[in-house]
């Protein structure tokens, strides 16, 4: 669903679950924005904001598209990556930064016991993450993992420049495998909700509980 170049005013629009016109998301934005003097310092102070503003939390309800929605979420205050990456996509498009959604199914080597036992596997299928048009190139960004969880777990946080891709990184801080990109899906203007929910309900053994 990748559009052409000429298209990207289809990524500053609202959806339902980018709600980037919502006072709750503007209100955010403007907080955070009004001393950024570009577009890419905007997308820098938003990034930093999501990652380590709203908590990652693997645990929450992701069958009703209602909890995917950007203000929703900032609202809760914390998220799983698909609902983290919907918020960054929704603040950038507030402050005029084309952006849109990216998945890709990942192993995570280092994923808590609990987690993997809940979800039969080590494997996160549509892990989201965000992609900025900035100096007229697309910029990867994953904001999941929030600095202090990052710093609990050894994990290396991903940083965000607006220029590279910031992805996960493939080894923690004592060079253990820990990140895996296994599939990439491509990008999307909007969630691709149903298709996410028909992956899920495929490949994890349980209904209307907790994964990403």
């Amino acid at each position: 669903m990748t559009s052409e170049l000429g298209d990207l005013d289809l990524y500053l629009k609202p959806t339902f679950v980018i709600d980037s016109n919502s006072k709750v998301v503007q209100e955010k934005v403007a907080s955070l924005t009004e001393r950024c003097r570009s577009q890419k310092e905007k997308a820098k102070e938003l990034f930093y904001f999501v990652r380590d503003g709203i908590k990652y939390n693997p645990y929450l309800a992701l069958c009703s598209i209602e909890d995917y929605r950007a203000s929703k979420t900032l609202l809760r205050g914390e998220g799983f990556c698909i609902q983290k990456a919907v918020v960054l996509v929704a603040v950038a498009r507030a402050v005029g930064i084309p952006a849109r959604l990216g998945f890709a199914d990942i192993r995570n080597h280092l994923a808590p016991r609990e987690l993997v036992e809940l979800m039969g596997t080590n494997v996160f299928f549509y892990h989201g993450y965000s992609e900025l048009w900035l100096d007229n190139k697309w910029v990867k960004a994953t904001p999941a993992f929030n600095i202090e969880m990052c710093g609990k777990f050894g994990i290396k946080p991903v940083e965000f420049d607006g220029s590279s891709d910031a992805v996960f990184h493939e080894r923690n801080r004592k060079g253990e495998l820990h990140i895996e990109y296994l599939k990439y899906h491509g990008t999307f203007a909007d969630l691709p909700f149903e298709e996410i929910m028909r992956v899920f309900s495929d490949m994890y053994p349980f209904t209307g509980k907790e994964v990403k």
